[in-house]
């Protein structure tokens, strides 16, 4: 098991990982984050609001299901959004320089933290 330091370095460990972070979907706030490239205390709180909707979403669509994560893909970059499963409530966050990752081993990476999180 490891705890969020020690999660989120292995998030970084992907190749083209700009920066990552555990955030509290409830109040949008970061619980650690590591990396630069980008502001992850308003990336969080806006990112939050993604999850949120999507949540809403579901419920309305009546759908019983979980999200797994949520990507999204700008010109430059990937984000990705892991709920942690074991935590109702929060989500890990990475952003990856797309011309330098490769997406389906960052989302697997993703996965093996999210499984291995303590707090």
């Amino acid at each position: 098991m490891a705890n969020i330091n020690d999660s989120l370095s292995a998030l970084l460990q992907a190749d083209g990982a700009l920066c990552a972070a555990l955030v509290d979907a409830n109040s949008g706030m970061t619980l650690g984050q590591i990396g630069s490239g980008l502001d992850l205390d308003l990336a969080a709180a806006g990112n939050t609001e993604v999850v949120r909707a999507k949540m809403k979403t579901m419920k309305s669509l009546g759908l019983a299901d979980a999200i797994e994560d949520i990507l999204i893909t700008l010109g430059k970059q990937y984000h990705i959004i892991r709920p942690v499963v074991s935590k109702p409530g929060l989500f890990l966050y990475l952003v990856l320089d797309k011309s330098r990752s490769n997406l389906a081993l960052a989302r697997r990476n993703c996965q093996d933290v999210e499984q291995t999180l303590t707090l």
